[in-house]
């Protein structure tokens, strides 16, 4: 994929919020649903717990609304809203019309994305497009409610996801922006490895899985790291998707990057799909780990099999068309 053409407006990330229904669903509850044990989840996935409950515009309402509070954004000068979803609350509509309404943003278009576990990459990249084309600023969220999808009684997929929302305000900015590089990719001849079928639940072969994701990490990552100009040893904060530690692990040893340089929320959230990367971001965000100038990789493989990543050069002191400091 290319780098972000020199000419192209800008966009930096102004605000961010997240949203984790009530309900916490524990290894140990997991002992009495099905043939497992705390110590046998978490040292294989390094899961403790995971949420449940609540829907998806629900928690895209919740999550967004921080992230507007945060930027300073007026719901009404929202150019577009971008769902990440993979379950959406109903066949049609999208949901983010009922996002779009729960949170009064009057005047903007909204769509959802579908790229499994690398929707909120993906939505960040379109973000940055739309932006490119004359928006001015658009809220992308991440969010899923893997629960009415999971059988729980299943230990080979009942172990790994939960709910989850996350949310980020990208408004655009004068002079260059945050985005350096990126890449998007798909493997449609590995859709059968992870799929649900319409009304069904989660099914997956997770030897092949597992096979297919570290590639797909570490080559997507490479991608968007060569078109940015940059190396792994410049990146500050890597964002992996949270699917399992040890394919967080084996990815980013391949990529050179240390553990202690990635945000890692999957023990207490679990797989929470499109809503992993943007709650590991934010959770480093408000952790301070990151500073002006800092470099910051996002990597994510999901469902279909896709992949996605990109680069961002930390700026939160960037001038936004509008006049704003952030």
């Amino acid at each position: 994929m290319p780098a972000t053409p020199s000419g192209a407006k800008g966009a930096v990330i102004t605000g961010w919020g997240t949203a984790l229904p009530n309900k916490i669903l524990t290894n140990i509850d997991l002992e009495s649903m099905m043939d497992t044990d705390h110590v046998w989840i978490r040292d294989r996935t390094g899961i403790s717990q995971r949420h449940v409950g609540g829907t998806t515009a629900g928690l895209s309402a919740e999550s967004g609304r921080a992230a507007l509070q945060m930027a300073g954004v007026d719901p009404a000068d929202v150019d577009a809203l971008i769902l990440a979803t993979t379950t959406p609350d109903r066949t049609v509509p999208a949901s983010s019309s009922t996002v779009q309404n729960l949170l009064g943003l009057s005047s903007c278009g909204a769509f959802d994305l579908n790229a499994a576990c690398s929707g909120w990459v993906y939505a960040l990249v379109n973000a940055h497009g739309l932006i490119a084309m004359g928006a001015q600023t658009v809220l992308v969220i991440g969010t899923d409610t893997l629960d009415r999808i999971t059988d729980y009684t299943d230990r080979n997929t009942g172990i790994l996801f939960g709910n989850g929302s996350g949310a980020a305000v990208v408004q655009a900015c004068d002079g260059p922006g945050q985005m350096l590089g990126w890449d998007l990719d798909s493997l449609g001849e590995a859709e059968s490895a992870l799929f649900a079928e319409v009304g069904g639940f989660l099914q997956m072969e997770g030897k092949e899985v597992f096979r297919r994701a570290v590639r797909l990490m570490v080559d997507s990552a490479t991608n968007a790291m060569a078109s940015a100009g940059v190396a792994a040893d410049d990146i500050a904060l890597a964002v992996p998707h949270q699917a399992n530690i040890r394919i967080i692990s084996a990815s980013l040893d391949r990529l050179g990057i240390p553990m202690e340089r990635a945000s890692i929320v999957l023990d207490r959230t679990g797989n929470t799909s499109s809503a992993s990367v943007p709650l590991a971001l934010a959770e480093a965000l408000d952790q301070d780990r990151v500073t002006d100038g800092d470099l910051i990789l996002f990597v994510g493989f999901g469902a279909g099999m896709s992949a996605a990543s990109a680069v961002v050069r930390w700026s939160p002191h960037a001038t936004t068309n509008s006049g704003d400091t952030t």
